[in-house]
């Protein structure tokens, strides 16, 4: 099991981990994601990570694929891959219609198809193809009769490093969680419960797998939450809490808020309700109050080390390859360095 972390958002808290990311590297830490919601852009501060470390993988964790054309984001990822020496992964999702809608401008429709029609770009592009794409959501180049009219096919200028550049998605819903299992290299789900997974996707999952081409290999699993290692640390699950309000209450309207689903399908369907009407009130402090404590230790690692490979090896079973670390309580190099030891054994 390899061990990842998202880069924090916050500008100051980014800038330490900036320079402290080659001690994290020399201490375990296999993937660094950057994440781009409604704040900096992922791939810039991906370029300056790839300047500051030698080994680890630099993900983007997620590009929405409503913010660029999929061309630009075949061209992204290539470039970083180059600049990194090819340790670039394309991590890509549809985000939602609130964020799309009301912060690109974009409508939010079709979003599986975008993503599929965009690994496909993305693929074409990297085996340096001269590029002609007829899709449903993205035709390149434009047909006949539409824009100026004079649109030919081309490929990149310079041949990709790679053609074959990791891509990771980023899925909760049936459909698409079958569509990652089937064509991508790895599947990023959020607040993933080891013990209840399976029996939300794990029927997603095998339809998937039934019809992934040989040549893509297993499917990456990256999943993950807070951790803190000690004797004392169990309490600091409840820092968890105001993501998962925000998630699970505020991140979507009522009817279009897929952490919400989730939350109801692992079988919180009154509390899920009860969270998702606290924060939309405005009641933000209710509503994290109102996680359940055992949802909390399903989806964070906060114990002494013999605790924490017990669950790692959890993870494992249910299917999990990379491990997503949020440190807290603690100096991060450290808590990274000692998750990345227990893993090794777990």
């Amino acid at each position: 099991m390899r061990i990842s972390m998202l880069a924090p958002f916050e500008p100051n808290a980014l800038r330490g981990l900036i320079a402290g990311v080659s001690s994290l590297e020399r201490n375990g830490l296999d993937v660094l994601w950057v994440g781009e919601p409604y704040g900096f852009d992922a791939p810039t501060t991906l370029a300056f990570f790839a300047a500051r470390t030698t080994r680890v993988q630099l993900g983007t964790g997620i590009l929405p694929v409503y913010s660029r054309t999929p061309t630009l984001t075949a061209m992204t990822a290539a470039g970083l891959d180059s600049l990194s020496d090819r340790r670039a992964i394309l991590g890509l999702g549809a985000s939602g219609p609130q964020v799309v809608e009301g912060w690109h401008g974009v409508v939010y429709d079709r979003p599986l198809q975008r993503i599929r029609e965009t690994v496909e770009v993305c693929r074409r592009v990297w085996g340096h193809e001269r590029l002609v794409h007829d899709g449903r959501a993205y035709q390149i180049p434009l047909p006949a009769g539409e824009g100026v009219g004079v649109g030919k096919a081309l490929k990149m200028m310079v041949p990709p490093v790679r053609p074959d550049i990791p891509i990771y998605i980023a899925a909760l819903g049936h459909k698409t969680v079958e569509y990652a299992a089937q064509a991508a290299d790895g599947w990023s789900p959020l607040f993933f419960s080891p013990s209840k997974a399976l029996d939300v996707w794990g029927a997603d999952l095998k339809h998937g797998t039934d019809r992934r081409a040989p040549t893509l290999g297993p499917l990456e699993i990256c999943a993950g939450g807070i951790v803190a290692i000690g004797p004392d640390t169990r309490h600091l699950r409840d820092l968890a809490r105001p993501q998962l309000a925000l998630y699970i209450g505020g991140m979507g309207a009522r009817g279009h808020n897929y952490y919400n689903d989730l939350f109801a399908r692992y079988g919180y369907e009154p509390e899920a309700r009860l969270i998702q009407d606290l924060y939309l009130a405005g009641k933000r402090s209710q509503a994290e109050a109102a996680i359940p404590d055992r949802f909390l230790d399903e989806v964070t690692l906060c114990g002494p080390r013999t605790y924490i490979k017990e669950r790692l090896s959890e993870y494992k079973r249910a299917g999990v390859t990379v491990f997503n670390a949020e440190p807290v309580g603690g100096d991060v190099v450290r808590v990274i360095a000692e998750l990345a030891e227990i893993a090794a054994d777990a």
